[in-house]
C-alpha cells in the first residue's frame, strides 16, 4: 500500500460513522437544524463517490466522456445553485454565472499548459473549479435576494427618486452579496499558515514534491478568486435585471 494514501478497510468506515455521528450531535445540541442534512448529505457523498470511482477509469479513457462528464458537473452545480436559492426552475440562470466563471479560467489554465493536457489533469481542475463557481453563486444569489427582500422599501425609495429597477437593486443588494467572495479570500489569505488545502494534500499523496503542491495549490485557489468573483458578479447582475427571484421578491 501506498504510504501517502489514506487507508481503506474497516477502520475507515468506523471513523467517517463516528464524524458523522459528531456532526449530527453537535448540529442537534446547537439546534441549528440541520442534523438530517448532514446525514442525507454524507450518506449521497458515499454513493455517489463509490459510483464515481467505478466509472471513472472508463472516464477519462476518452476526451468525449470527459467532456460529457464536465457538461453533467455544470448541470448538477446549476440545479443546486438554482434549488439553493429558491427553486431548480431558476438552474436555466445560474448556470450562466457558473459556465462565465469556471470556462474561461479553465481554458486559460489548460491554453498556458500549466496543467498537462490529459483528461486525468483537466477533469479535477474542472471540478474544482466548477465547485468554486457553484458555491458562490449560492451564496450571492440567496444573499443579494435576501437583502433585497429584507430592504424593498429603500428599493422602492430609489425608485422614486428616479433609478432605474436594475440600479436600485444593485444599490440595496450589491455590498451584501459581494461578500459571498469572503471565505475564498480568507483561504487565500491564509494558506500555508492555517490550512494546508485539498490540492496542496493532493500533489503531496500522489508523490509529488512540496515545491509541486505549492504550486499547485496557488494556482487552484488563484484561479478559484476570478472563477468566484466572475461568478459573484453576473449573479447579482441577473438579480438586479429580476432573471433570479423568489415568489416574494418582486423587485
Amino acid at each position: 500500500m501506498n504510504q501517502a494514501a489514506v487507508s481503506t478497510g474497516p477502520v475507515l468506515i468506523v471513523v467517517l460513522a463516528v464524524l458523522i455521528l459528531v456532526a449530527v450531535a453537535a448540529a442537534v445540541i446547537g439546534r441549528l437544524g440541520v442534523g438530517r442534512a448532514v446525514v442525507t448529505a454524507s450518506l449521497r457523498a458515499v454513493v455517489q463517490l463509490g459510483v464515481v470511482s467505478l466509472v471513472i477509469a472508463a472516464v477519462l479513457r476518452s476526451w468525449w466522456a470527459t467532456a460529457a462528464f464536465i457538461t453533467v458537473m455544470v448541470l448538477v452545480a446549476a440545479a443546486t445553485s438554482g434549488r439553493r436559492i429558491g427553486s431548480w426552475n431558476l438552474s436555466r440562470f445560474t448556470i450562466l454565472p457558473i459556465v462565465a466563471g469556471a470556462l474561461p479560467t479553465g481554458a486559460l489554465i489548460i491554453a498556458a499548459g500549466t496543467v498537462p493536457k490529459s483528461e486525468v489533469a483537466v477533469l479535477p481542475i474542472a471540478g474544482i473549479l466548477i465547485g468554486g463557481a457553484m458555491t458562490a453563486t449560492s451564496l450571492a444569489g440567496r444573499r443579494a435576494l435576501d437583502e433585497l427582500h429584507a430592504r424593498f422599501g429603500e428599493y422602492e425609495a430609489a425608485l422614486a427618486l428616479g433609478f432605474l429597477p436594475r440600479d436600485a437593486a444593485l444599490m440595496v443588494c450589491r455590498p451584501t452579496a459581494s461578500q459571498a467572495l469572503v471565505p475564498a479570500l480568507d483561504q487565500t489569505r491564509t494558506v500555508g499558515l492555517v490550512t494546508l488545502p485539498g490540492a496542496f494534500v493532493g500533489v503531496l499523496l500522489g508523490g509529488g514534491s512540496a515545491v509541486q503542491a505549492g504550486a499547485t495549490q496557488l494556482m487552484v485557489l488563484i484561479a478559484l478568486l476570478a472563477v468566484e468573483a466572475i461568478a459573484v458578479g453576473v449573479t447579482i447582475e441577473l438579480v438586479a435585471r429580476g432573471l433570479l427571484r423568489r415568489p416574494e421578491v418582486t423587485a
